[in-house]
Parts: structure tokens; sequence; C-alpha cells
């Protein structure tokens, strides 16, 4: 799905006259995938000059642009900061990343704990990019009265 087909789908969205938040299509993941650490070694915006020469990590390359080729959409969320944007997309570019837009200025400092009115789902990243599974796992939630 190419960056007009993505944001054909994101368009304004009327329901019983109210605008609402877009959601894509059942089987359509948004992901949202950090760089540093995560796509390439671990570079802190105190040394900018190493996000132009930093490789890429192999299996993440190759399982990004995967998903990209099956219709998902690739947003990178990166903690470097919007002065950062130019050199970050060249490097992008160079090593064939596939990618539909990117985020800058995320919060830096790790232990997230998001909070959202959509379904978000989290996968660390732990050395190793593959497809994902399924795994039962225990996560914290908003009481809602309900108890299984």
């Amino acid at each position: 799905m190419n960056n007009k087909e993505v944001e054909k789908l994101l368009h304004e969205k009327v329901e019983s006259g109210e605008k609402i938040s877009p959601v894509l299509p059942e089987g359509v993941k948004n992901y949202l995938i950090d760089i540093d650490g995560t796509i390439t070694d671990d570079v802190p915006n105190e040394e900018p000059e190493r996000m132009a020469t930093c490789k890429p990590f192999p299996d993440a390359l190759k399982t990004l642009n995967g998903w990209y080729d099956e219709g998902h959409v690739i947003c990178f969320f990166t903690s470097r900061t919007e002065e950062h944007r130019t050199v970050t997309e060249t490097w992008l570019k160079k090593h064939g990343f596939k990618y539909h837009s990117m985020l800058m200025g995320k919060p830096r400092g790790g232990n997230y704990h998001w909070v959202d009115n959509h379904l978000v789902k989290a996968t660390r990243y732990t050395g190793k990019f593959t497809n994902l599974v399924e795994r039962l796992v225990s996560i914290e939630v908003f009481d809602d009265g309900k108890h299984d």
C-alpha cells in the first residue's frame, strides 16, 4: 500500500453525522517502529554524526519491508528530534527501508505505558526481527468492573 492509498483510508470519517477517527481495515496493522536500538545500533541524540553511518539490522530491513509489501502501514516513531529528520530520512532511503511516515520526538527514557482509545499492542525488540507470533501474556488493563 503506497502513501496515497494510506491517506485515502485515513481520510475524514463521518458516522451518524459525527466525525470519528478512521480505523484501518481488518487485517491491516499500523506499525510504529522505533529506530535507535531497534532497527540499528542505539545511537543517542547527543551523537548525531553516528546517525548517518550506523548499519541497519538486516533482519529488521527484511521484516519491515515484508510488512510494507503485505499492505501494512509503517511509521517510524523515534526519539530523534526534528533537527535529525533529514539525516534519518536519508539513512532510511540509503538502506532501502519502505515506510509511510515518521514521527520525531518520541519521549525518551523507555518503560512506556501507552494509554489510547484504540487497541494497542506492544512488542519489545530483544535482538531479532521476525514475523510476530502469538503468546499468552499478562498485561495491565483498566478495571472495568468485569472479572474473568
